[in-house]
């Protein structure tokens, strides 16, 4: 019994192996080397198993080795399994004369079978490959048209905005006024502001995907990092009210700067696209072995059955009339997982949503004042 369970040990080590492709050389190679081990195996156990049970350990010997290998060797390793069967194990043992007319029929259904189990499972993996590639292909021509269609008008707008802005300053300068100048320049800024602001969540998500995203570590205020991205968002023109909650002597936290600010920044700019003007969104930030920091707002909550997917990338709620990219969210996920965090939302009893960002952080000894 105990030979048994090492022979499908080995099997099951073989398999694990064998997921990871080799050359075409080294594939020949294994193959005859993972038969030979699979029979030298079969024939320390032969005293306990039946010549006709071997076969059957061989045959299952070569299905997982064409599980992974391409077709001449995995032949090569169906017709060596045979020889080796009829040579070791059929009576009478070491020739290829083989005396009873039942066992030469059995070695020539095993080498049939064999072969045929080879050719089968290799062009099932060619089916199976080439549907993979038609799904893979059919899921990047979806993005990039979902991609095309979110950019082509949050693109669009601002460009056209600068460029009608710009054409106004060069051909009437003149005949505008101070105050009319001073306009199309706020216009220019803001349009420059969220155009940059489409390019850099480009340009954070291909950092994400590439998997060479890697934080900079550094002591940060976390106080001073959410006044600093209220500030920015209020600059943008948010009209909602937005309060800051933070406890009292809050230590410094060594965190990603970047990547912190980010994340804030995104989640109060899509809590106010998603709120009307009136709303009250909410920032906070607390301690309690994780650095925690939550927004919160008083609008109209979301969708139960689209809560699972708000952190897809290029994912935009259904009937909504509120433009994006749907790649802010995505952007938070991917920069906090880089950080060893984690971040969820779910709808307020008392409506309205509430994103919480949950990150390990280090943090000081020394601890802010209250007068600080």
């Amino acid at each position: 019994m105990y030979g048994g369970f090492r022979l499908i040990l080995l099997l099951y080590r073989m398999r694990n192996f064998l997921h990871s492709k080799p050359g075409i050389r080294r594939q020949y190679f294994y193959s005859v080397l993972i038969v030979i081990a699979v029979s030298l195996l079969c024939y320390g156990l032969s005293p306990y198993l039946g010549y006709r049970v071997i076969a059957l350990i061989l045959l299952l010997a070569v299905s997982i080795i064409a599980i992974s290998f391409e077709i001449f060797p995995v032949l090569l390793a169906a017709a060596l399994s045979a020889f080796i069967w009829d040579f070791f194990f059929i009576p009478p043992h070491f020739t290829i004369h083989v005396a009873s007319t039942e066992d030469a029929i059995l070695l020539i259904m095993y080498f049939i079978i064999a072969m045929v189990n080879a050719v089968l499972t290799y062009r099932i993996r060619k089916v199976e490959k080439l549907a993979r590639l038609r799904q893979e292909r059919a899921k990047a021509v979806k993005l990039y048209n979902t991609l095309l269609n979110s950019l082509s008008h949050e693109l669009k707008t601002p460009i056209a905005t600068i460029i009608g802005a710009t054409d106004n300053l060069q051909e009437n300068n003149q005949n505008l006024t101070e105050n009319n100048k001073q306009q199309l320049l706020a216009e220019i800024a803001k349009a420059s502001l969220r155009l940059n602001q489409q390019v850099e969540n480009l340009l954070n998500m291909s950092r994400i995907e590439s998997g060479f995203l890697q934080p900079k570590m550094n002591w940060c205020d976390i106080g001073e990092i959410l006044y600093a991205v209220v500030k920015r968002v209020e600059e943008d023109g948010a009209l909602q009210q937005i309060k800051i909650d933070l406890p009292p002597q809050l230590p410094l936290f060594r965190l990603d700067k970047g990547m912190f600010e980010q994340i804030l920044f995104n989640l109060l700019s899509n809590a106010v696209r998603h709120t009307p003007a009136d709303a009250v969104i909410k920032l906070g930030a607390s301690f309690d072995q994780y650095l925690l920091v939550t927004v919160e707002d008083t609008g109209k909550g979301l969708p139960e059955e689209e809560i699972p997917f708000v952190f897809d990338k290029f994912y935009r709620l259904k009937n909504t009339t509120v433009s994006g990219t749907g790649l802010g969210l995505s952007i938070v996920k991917g920069f906090t997982e880089a950080m060893g965090g984690s971040v969820e939302v779910q709808n307020k009893t008392g409506g309205g949503a509430i994103f919480t960002v949950k990150l390990p952080a280090e943090i000081s000894s020394i601890k802010k004042s209250a007068d600080e």
